[in-house]
């Protein structure tokens, strides 16, 4: 089958072998020295590996492939840790949150900071005017979810697009490449989860900057699933 799937530029790596440690799906492995993607059925083309190769040597393609394999991604992983998980992906992985219970004051109003509809990456004009010198915030939409004071700390005073990696179909870097090359976009802010599935949007919106030609402020934060605030 035709799909999306790494690749490697071997000239290009130094060895360093960080984007074998980001694949949790063990598709790359360090050999010879060099990055090497061993298990093409392994990869499930969201690019976790590509924000954290300091030598730019993986990017995207589109050719003949196996179809990703979840199942047998689970299975080496039982094989080599011991446990069980849920699923191919670990940011699927139950867990409870234990937090003690705040009661608001009766009194105590929180407003939206919503400026503009639809939220949407894949349902937004192009060409809506809110973007004219807007700060445009791009958010894996369970981010707002965890992060408590995500209205106050990132939606306030921004433009906001949602989305999910995991869950939507096709990539984000097309349309987000022409909403900043079409529009007056004054900085860009990634909010994004801990989870690996999560460097797909992240991976999306760094590669949306560097095709539109321009040059504007950008930061990437990303929001434990406890709700905490790492970096």
């Amino acid at each position: 089958m035709i799909r999306k799937i790494i690749k490697i530029d071997e000239e290009k790596c130094n060895g360093c072998g960080a984007c074998a440690a980001a694949c949790h799906e063990g598709a790359i492995e360090m050999i010879n020295g060099k990055a090497k993607l061993t298990r093409e059925d392994y990869c499930d083309g969201l690019g976790d590996c590509l924000p954290t190769c300091p030598a730019d040597a993986i990017s995207f393609e589109e050719r003949e492939a196996p179809a990703y394999d979840e199942e047998a991604v689970r299975q080496a992983k039982i094989q080599k840790q011991g446990v069980k998980l849920p699923c191919g992906c670990p940011g699927t992985q139950s867990k409870a949150i234990h937090r003690e219970t705040v009661q608001p004051s009766e009194n105590e109003n929180v407003t939206s900071q919503l400026s503009q509809w639809p939220v949407q990456i894949k349902l937004v004009p192009v060409n809506a005017p809110y973007f004219e010198k807007a700060n445009l915030l791009v958010a894996a939409d369970c981010s707002a979810y965890a992060y408590g004071n995500f209205h106050r700390d990132f939606i306030r005073n921004r433009v906001t697009l949602i989305g999910c990696p995991k869950l939507d179909e096709g990539d984000y870097t097309e349309k987000l490449t022409a909403i900043i090359a079409n529009n007056n976009i004054k900085s860009l802010t990634v909010v994004r989860m801990e989870v690996p599935c999560c460097g797909g949007i992240e991976n999306a919106a760094k590669n949306a900057l560097k095709a539109s030609g321009k040059f504007i402020p950008w930061n990437v934060v990303t929001i434990s699933t406890d709700g905490r605030i790492l970096d």
